[in-house]
Formats: structure tokens, sequence, C-alpha cells
């Protein structure tokens, strides 16, 4: 971790508010799934964030504000699904999409306009979980990530986009920052840059966790942290969260609310 992220994460000036540490969006959730956005949503907060609007189907708003009220929501016009992105120009300074969003075809639809805004407004992005799926399934999506776009594949997900490639030569072919994630998370740069992370441990294999890790990221690119620096730190980060978890209790009761919890201990 870079010294003016660590600075970053622990000290602020008395003399900023919540706007000098960035307005995240996050694309999530669809009908039965919202606890992903809610996750996702929290961590992103937990992380750093000065303000976070979560868009979201109409009928996931009295979940999500009832979860997690410090928050704002965007409401899709779907009832059910995402399906069309907000607007962008001037009002956010990073975009993450993906956890439990659905592949449906209007989600599909609705992710190639969302990569399109983010594209022309030349903002961070971050792709997850069904945003995965969605550019494994159909290739134009993949090809229109903006440059320098994190992905956080598991394995099952790596596979389904790239097959067997090489993970670095594939960073450097799509220009993106690959965040492989598996017992030991490798962090691959568009430039040829490469990191291994030592934080974390078994309990963090349950559901959630994933998204946690999604918001954490995007908290720090909303504060400006540049994607590679964001993508190793927030891996760092959710593994340390997960290992102060089990000081406190077995591996196997961990569940991804406890990663989030924990996140606020990490520099004490």
């Amino acid at each position: 971790m870079k010294p003016e992220t660590r600075k970053l994460l622990t000290n602020r000036d008395p003399e900023t508010y919540k706007w000098h540490y960035g307005h995240a969006l996050l694309v999530a959730g669809s009908y039965g799934r919202m606890g992903c956005a809610v996750l996702a949503a929290e961590a992103c907060l937990r992380a750093g964030a000065g303000l976070l609007t979560v868009h979201i189907p109409e009928r996931g708003v009295n979940i999500l504000q009832t979860a997690l009220p410090e928050a704002m929501t965007s409401l899709d016009p779907s009832p059910t699904l995402f399906t069309t992105p907000p607007s962008l120009p001037g009002r956010y300074s990073a975009v993450a999409a993906g956890p439990g969003l659905g592949t449906a075809d209007p989600t599909a639809r609705g992710l190639a306009a969302l990569l399109k805004a983010v594209a022309e407004n030349d903002l961070p992005l971050l792709l997850d979980a069904d945003a995965l799926n969605l550019c494994a399934a159909h290739p134009d999506l993949l090809n229109a990530l903006p440059q320098s776009t994190i992905i956080t594949p598991h394995e099952g997900e790596y596979r389904r986009l790239f097959g067997t490639a090489d993970p670095a030569a594939m960073a450097r072919q799509h220009h993106l920052v690959i965040v492989a994630k598996s017992h030991r998370t490798h962090i691959f740069g568009p430039d040829g840059q490469q990191a291994t992370n030592t934080t974390g441990n078994p309990g963090m294999a349950t559901a959630g966790s994933g998204d946690v890790l999604t918001g954490i990221i995007l908290g720090l690119l909303a504060q400006g942290v540049e994607p590679f620096e964001a993508a190793q730190t927030g891996v760092f980060l959710h593994g340390k969260s997960g290992d102060i978890a089990t000081q406190k209790q077995s591996q196997s009761s961990l569940i991804a609310s406890d990663l989030v919890k924990n996140l606020q201990y990490i520099f004490n």
C-alpha cells in the first residue's frame, strides 16, 4: 500500500467535507438479490467514499434504504432488473457494476449503455459478478471496456471470459486490471504490473464475499486512488478484515457482513 493511500485511509484534513472523498455509483441488485447491493454499498462507504448512490430496480428501494440509510438511491425504470443507467456527467467520480444484476437481455443492453457512458465521461470503472458473465456471453461488451477497467473474476468467471489464457497477457491485451480471485489473489495490470495478496483465510469462501470486495475497491476509486493501487489495496483490506474476523470467531461461521463490520478495525 502506497503511503498516500494509507494516509487517505487513516487521516483526514479537518477542513474537508464529504465531496472531497468522492461520489461513487454502484449499479447492483435485482429482484430477490438485493443483498448483493447492500453488502457492496456498505463496504464502499466503510472504505471511505464520501457519497454513494446505488442504482437499483424500483422494488429494491425499501430494502436498500432500510438496510443502509447512508446511501442514496437511483431507481431503474424496471421494477425488477437493471435496464437503464442513470445520467453520469458531472455527478460521479467512480462506477462499479455487477453484484446481483442477473443476466437477462435487457440488463445486457443496460450494461452496454453504461459502458458507453463511462467511457464518454472518462470515469474509473469496476466490473464484477454478473457484469462479467454478461461480458462473457456478449464479447462485444468485453471489447467495449474502457482502458484500465478493473475486473474481479473468480476462477469460473475468468474461464468464461478468457479460457485458459494467461491473465498477465489478457490484462495487457485488453488494457485491464485483472483481480484473479483465489486462495492467494493475484492482480495484473495493463502495463505489466503484478502483485500477490497475502491476507485472507478460507472462511472468506462464503456468499457475498466478492460483493464486499467490489464495494471496497469502488470506495477507493471514488477517492481518487488509481486503478491498480485501488485493486491491490482493496484486496489487502478485504483479506485483512477477514483475518480480524477470525480472531473473534471460527472460519466456518464467517459471513460476508462480518467482513464489512471489521473494516473499521484494520488501522486501529
